[in-house]
């Protein structure tokens, strides 16, 4: 099962921004996510307009199972 950390950020003009981080780290905490994602507001290294997206909207982890189902020619 494939797993995605999904990071939404917004900035003060109203728009979102999600990083997705493939195969996070297991059990991540509450504590861990919140750090990495103000660690990455301190940066200021993401805007759009002029406007900087230093507001923490959301996090979560996101698990897709993949079945593939066999073709008859």
């Amino acid at each position: 099962m494939a797993q995605v950390l999904q990071l939404t950020f917004a900035n003060i003009a109203g728009s979102t921004m999600t990083i997705n981080i493939n195969d996070p780290k297991p059990n991540l905490t509450e504590a861990e996510v919140n750090a990495a994602m103000q660690t990455i507001i301190d940066q200021a290294v993401f805007s759009k307009d002029g406007f900087l997206f230093n507001v923490k909207k959301s996090a979560r982890i996101v698990e897709r199972n993949v079945t593939a189902i066999e073709l008859i020619s």
